[in-house]
């Protein structure tokens, strides 16, 4: 008898860490502390049991935009309507508690984004291709 694949509601919300080419990289922002930042998103998610994840990835695209976070829904939120929240710009203490407290309240689809890190958002590479080839002239 066959069995019922079932989507992972489990799955908590997960904070994509950039740490590519230029993100976390002291040349380009030598006065923040990169390093400091990534334990203190890590110390959060075990502190949280499980409520957000984070994971540490190579270029996500937006160097000019650097630091870049994004923090991707859970299933729920997903099914509640939340997309992945491209968060640019994103050092400074005020900044990084910002975005452990939305992760920790449900992030994108299950809590509203807070203001301060709405000013933040940035397209994502797709969504700015997108809209480069529809504003291209026919």
């Amino acid at each position: 008898m066959p069995t019922a694949i079932r989507p992972a509601r489990g799955r908590p919300c997960t904070l994509v860490v950039c740490r590519g080419c230029c993100c976390g990289q002291p040349l380009k922002y030598p006065g923040w502390d990169h390093a400091a930042q990534l334990r203190r998103f890590t110390a959060a998610a075990t502190a949280s049991e499980g409520r957000f994840a984070v994971r540490v990835t190579d270029c996500l695209g937006p160097c000019d935009q650097a630091n870049i976070v994004v923090l991707r829904p859970s299933p729920e939120g997903r099914r509640r309507g939340g997309r992945p929240a491209w968060i640019g710009w994103s050092m400074g203490a005020d900044c990084t508690e910002e975005i452990i407290r939305w992760a920790h309240s449900g992030g994108p689809g299950l809590a509203p984004a807070p203001l301060t890190l709405e000013l933040q958002f940035v397209e994502s590479p797709a969504e700015r291709r997108r809209r480069q080839e529809q504003d291209r002239p026919a």
